[in-house]
């Protein structure tokens, strides 16, 4: 009878146990459904919210370049205002009264006159010539041909209408007579900043992310390894030791603002160094990608058998030997995971490049590393701040790209590791 009992409570025991089990499954399984459905969502929203900035409309204009009023010599000095009015008011039938013109000059957007000038200054054969320009129209047209304005729906803050029903009806005029055309907007990907919506790109803010983060990469990452080598293989044991790497340690958890501070302070101030360039913004990542490269790399160096480094010790190599020829390929997946892991996350960084101004309005790409320059972050974080509706989709297909950047670092990081992993294991 107690024998019965007893193995009766132990069944029960083990059904609880069992229970607790499959309960804890169940947790951890909806805890990866309610991430995967958050990242969802996000990818989601944002995608729905960028489509807009992922094409343009433009108008078809017909514009006479005249030599005499487009000197040949310096064809941005051309008299662009008036050749586009007059090209506007062949839209028009004869018979348009100064309202309907004043209408058709609010048809393109406000940066047709650069991008007409920059045109023809890259291309000067082509003065003298009559050429169709397709040029992007006005913001609130963008939008009311998008679907996301209607006409004296809104207005500024000064009550003037965004959008009135005679422009519309303008716009649906001349949409009926094929002079308006919605095409792919690759402006979005190869031009730099702009104060017009229709011709504001990443291109610039793109650069400059990728040559601060080269800086970065190649200040850090050698720096880091080689700290965490000394502390792991060459560093004296003792108090000290212990106080240097628990300072370092606690640079990792720094905010990323003071790093900020310390590259205005040192970079800026003491040695004069360009504001603003991809060389200073890269230093300032790099002081705080440094602590976390030293913390994984230690942690993987560490993590490295002791009998690997005592067999080569063994055999007649040098410290120095021992850890370049077996400790270090051993650890080199886990360091190369940090430290991209590091990378990525000084890529989307922006309080410390706020700081050192690698946030103004620039319409150049930057032409190298102590060049102006802004990163993308930043630029999101600007165009973000426009009153412009044109630029509520831009800001959100540039969060875009920098997630799917973010996303492409992090996969390279993961097929990095499982390559150096295989590679260890086929010359075992």
């Amino acid at each position: 009878m107690t024998a019965a009992m007893t193995m009766t409570a132990a069944q029960g025991r083990l059904a609880k146990r069992r229970r607790k089990d499959s309960i804890f499954a169940v947790a951890g399984a909806v805890a990866v459904a309610l991430t995967l459905l958050w990242i969802l969502f996000l990818f989601t929203t944002l995608t729905v919210r960028a489509i807009p900035a992922m094409t343009t409309t433009e108008l078809r204009l017909e514009i006479r370049l005249d030599p005499e009023r487009i000197p040949a010599n310096n064809p941005r000095r051309g008299d662009w205002r008036n050749l586009l009015a007059e090209s506007l008011n062949t839209l028009l039938p004869e018979t348009a009264t100064r309202e309907e013109q004043k209408l058709a000059r609010n048809l393109p957007s406000k940066g047709t006159i650069h991008l007409l000038r920059n045109t023809v200054a890259e291309n000067p054969g082509l003065i003298g010539t009559t050429r169709t320009f397709w040029i992007p129209v006005a913001d609130p047209l963008d939008q009311y041909r998008k679907g996301l304005l209607a006409p004296a729906e809104n207005t500024d803050g000064a009550g003037v209408t965004i959008l009135s029903p005679e422009q519309a009806a303008l716009f649906d005029t001349l949409r009926a007579q094929n002079k308006i055309r919605t095409r792919p907007s690759w402006r979005f990907f190869r031009n730099p900043d702009s104060r017009f919506p229709a011709l504001a790109g990443i291109a610039g803010a793109a650069v400059g992310s990728t040559m601060a983060i080269l800086v970065c990469f190649l200040v850090a990452f050698p720096v880091g390894v080689a700290a965490a080598v000394w502390f792991e293989e060459f560093a004296p044991r003792g108090k000290r030791t212990d106080l240097f790497r628990i300072n370092v340690y606690n640079l990792a958890a720094v905010p990323s603002i003071i790093f900020g501070l310390l590259g205005l302070s040192v970079f800026l101030n003491l040695f004069g160094m360009v504001r603003g360039s991809p060389l200073v913004g890269g230093l300032v990542l790099a002081l705080m990608t440094l602590p976390i490269i030293v913390v994984v790399s230690s942690a993987a160096i560490g993590a490295v058998p002791r009998e690997i480094r005592d067999a080569a010790l063994a055999l007649g190599a040098s410290r120095q030997e021992a850890m370049r020829h077996h400790t270090l390929p051993y650890a080199l997946p886990g360091i190369l995971t940090g430290a991209i892991i590091g990378l990525a996350r000084a890529f989307g960084e922006t309080a410390p490049l706020l700081l050192i101004g690698m946030n103004a309005f620039l319409a150049t790409t930057p032409a190298s590393f102590t060049a102006p320059a802004t990163a993308l972050p930043a630029q999101i974080f600007l165009w973000a701040d426009q009153p412009e509706r044109g630029f509520v989709s831009r800001t959100s297909a540039a969060i875009l790209a920098l997630l799917v950047l973010l996303f492409a670092i992090n996969l390279a990081a993961i097929l990095m590791r499982y390559h150096f992993e295989n590679k260890r294991r086929r010359g075992r």
